[in-house]
């Protein structure tokens, strides 16, 4: 093959070390086993081209002792299988001593090579991974077509099962690329969401929700789960803990701006210089409870030491992952119910008696509960008639830009409107400044 004509693979494979899934692959492993059985020879190995003009080894089946492993790499030129794949050199040698280019090759005599097959390793889309070799010290010249063909077929199913196991390390190279483009915030907006007072249906402050880009078909939630599998849940959540800070010159005096922040980004001390930055007499920490917390015990001595800057809201209340006797031991000033329980509490028994020992334990605590996701009257009526004392939920607003929520807060009154519809999902467009679902029927 002429050296013009060679595709190595794409920027976007990894070349990295090797994931523990394909490096301990057992299946290659008994691939390259089998080869070494049926040919008769001495080693058989799998390598890959890496970054630099490199070749590593990645898989090494062989009795003997041999001063290279998985992991050893070389520069390409010092190769057998760089120059087979050049065309120097031939996939079948029954004698290295046959070619005198082997002679220019270092590792001919350090072995020695005897006899060597090879055969390129290539992907689906015809890019050239890696090498698929066998050989042994003495020459064989028993050696011939059938062989190859042997070869030929078990480095196949080796570049399948390669394949396979690289996808996913391909798909967390593109995540952990996209999560990075994010980190410099420029590209998460914030906007506000009000939360209004169910005893006098004025608004009392807003929870600062992070928008990312292609919102519609990639939600907030699924931006952080991707953080969170590449190692950066903490720097991608404090990206949007600090856009949402800067937001809070827009919250009217007064009033007060919840931002979500994770058990583990509490914990991790990310939080305490951010705030050290600014004043925090409007914000509320607001803990969320998507994954279970470690250690209750020092996420309650944290949140004692946050207390002396900030308020502090539990979330999810009633579905996460908190037991009520921890929510307790957490001391918050705030309880806010996940909106599982407000869809059609007005119908339901159950919530609503569930609802009502929330009420009781937020007053027997001394904290205020809020119920997430009100969208209809009956649910707004219900949530006041059982005592709970705030609501957020498209019956009141939808989130909103920071300009538009603060006029919202600053100016609202009880002009007439539609209430919003209810759907499972929300495929409704972002909100545009200006947009406000009031609630007349209050007033009544």
């Amino acid at each position: 093959m002429a050296a013009a004509e060679i595709q190595l693979p794409e920027p976007g494979i990894p070349t990295g070390p090797l994931g523990d899934d394909l490096l301990h692959d057992e299946s290659i492993e008994r691939i390259l086993a089998a080869v070494r059985g049926h040919l008769g020879l001495e080693i058989a190995f799998v390598s890959r081209y890496v970054e630099g003009g490199q070749r590593e080894l990645t898989h090494v089946s062989t009795d003997l002792d041999l001063p290279m492993g998985p992991g050893h790499r070389e520069p390409v030129e010092d190769s057998y299988c760089w120059h087979i794949l050049e065309g120097r050199l031939p996939e079948l040698i029954l004698d290295a001593a046959d070619h005198p280019f082997t002679r220019t090759l270092g590792i001919t005599g350090f072995l020695p090579v005897g006899c060597h097959l090879n055969m390129p390793l290539r992907l689906s889309d015809g890019s050239v991974w890696g090498s698929f070799c066998a050989l042994s010290r003495v020459p064989d010249r028993s050696l011939g077509a059938r062989d190859m063909g042997v070869l030929r077929a078990f480095a196949s199913l080796a570049a399948e099962r390669i394949e396979d196991s690289m996808r996913s390390e391909i798909e967390l190279s593109a995540t952990r690329k996209r999560v990075q483009d994010m980190l410099d915030g420029h590209a998460i907006t914030i906007f506000h969401q009000p939360i209004h007072s169910l005893l006098t249906n004025e608004p009392i402050g807003v929870e600062c929700l992070a928008r990312f880009p292609n919102t519609k078909r990639r939600g907030p939630d699924a931006w952080f789960e991707d953080a969170e599998k590449v190692g950066l849940g903490i720097a991608l959540e404090m990206t949007a803990v600090r856009n949402a800070l800067d937001t809070l010159d827009h919250v009217p005096d007064g009033k007060y701006a919840a931002v979500n922040v994770s058990p583990a980004t509490i914990l991790s001390g990310a939080l305490d210089s951010a705030l050290d930055a600014i004043a925090t007499d409007k914000l509320v920490i607001e803990v969320t409870e998507h994954a279970q917390v470690a250690d209750f015990t020092l996420l309650k001595k944290k949140l004692l030491q946050l207390k002396g800057k900030v308020r502090i809201a539990i979330d999810d209340v009633g579905t996460g992952y908190s037991g009520l006797r921890h929510i307790v031991d957490l001391q918050p000033d705030i309880l806010k119910m996940d909106m599982a329980l407000t869809r059609d509490i007005d119908r339901d028994p159950a919530r609503r008696a569930l609802t009502g020992a929330l009420v009781q334990l937020s007053r027997d605590i001394g904290c205020s509960l809020v119920a997430e996701g009100i969208e209809t009257l009956e649910e707004c009526r219900t949530m006041a008639d059982l005592g709970v004392n705030a609501g957020q939920g498209y019956f009141f607003a939808r989130p909103l830009p920071v300009v538009a929520a603060q006029q919202h807060l600053l100016h609202w009154s009880l002009d007439p409107a539609e209430e919003p519809d209810r759907a499972e999902v929300d495929n409704r467009p972002d909100p545009r400044e200006g947009e406000d679902p009031a609630i007349q029927a209050l007033a009544d």
